[in-house]
């Protein structure tokens, strides 16, 4: 697909995003003090410590930052239109007896447009799930929830880029029933190379055939 330029997006409102217990909510205060609980699991302490650092302030700045889950293009970054979505499960899972119970299980973000980076390096689908609630496909199920909007902004293809060591995630794109392309090195100025990684997986999903 050709490249085009960063450009504003018109967001569209994505209706209920549900699958069964599992769903993907718009980044609100009220959401705030159970992603900090997550990120101050113990299990996220020990497996995700970048997460663990993260305080009641930075989730108050992303909020100013990104209004009603939206992040509007920039042209000079090149970043491109972005929606996010916090994970919330209901129900019962194991971690919701912890203390204070857990609700969040990660977050995700759709990537609208495309662009080298993308398609190289940052993909246009990305996720997070904390270790508590790891092994219930919530990456998948998430990704799936959103296909239809990337569908609803024409979008005829998702690239979904990983670490090549990251072997959950390459079993979301597996399962997701995206193809394997290929392994690219990041460029050393990139800021993906700057906070430790080199390589990207790179996986690509059909959304006609999703």
């Amino acid at each position: 697909m050709p490249e085009s330029p960063v450009q504003f997006a018109d967001f569209f409102d994505p209706g209920p995003l549900l699958d069964r217990e599992l769903e993907l909510v718009v980044p609100a205060h009220k959401w705030v003090d159970d992603m900090v609980a997550v990120c101050h699991d113990a299990r996220t302490i020990a497996e995700e410590p970048r997460a663990a650092d993260m305080s009641r302030r930075h989730f108050v700045d992303f909020l100013a930052q990104h209004p009603q889950g939206h992040q509007n293009a920039d042209p000079i970054t090149e970043m491109v239109p972005a929606y996010h979505f916090w994970m919330l499960i209901h129900d019962s899972p194991p971690a919701a007896f912890a203390q204070p119970p857990l609700r969040m299980a990660g977050g995700i973000g759709l990537r609208i447009g495309q662009t080298v980076d993308l398609r190289l390096y940052l993909g246009h689908i990305g996720y997070t799930v904390y270790p508590a609630f790891r092994g219930r496909h919530y990456a998948e199920r998430s990704c799936r929830l959103l296909l239809p909007l990337a569908r609803r902004h024409g979008m005829s293809e998702l690239w979904i880029t990983c670490n090549p060591d990251n072997a959950p995630s390459r079993r979301t794109c597996e399962r997701l029933g995206a193809v394997f392309v290929d392994i690219v090195p990041l460029p050393p100025d990139h800021y993906l190379y700057l906070r430790g990684e080199r390589f990207k997986c790179r996986y690509r999903l059909d959304l006609f055939g999703a």
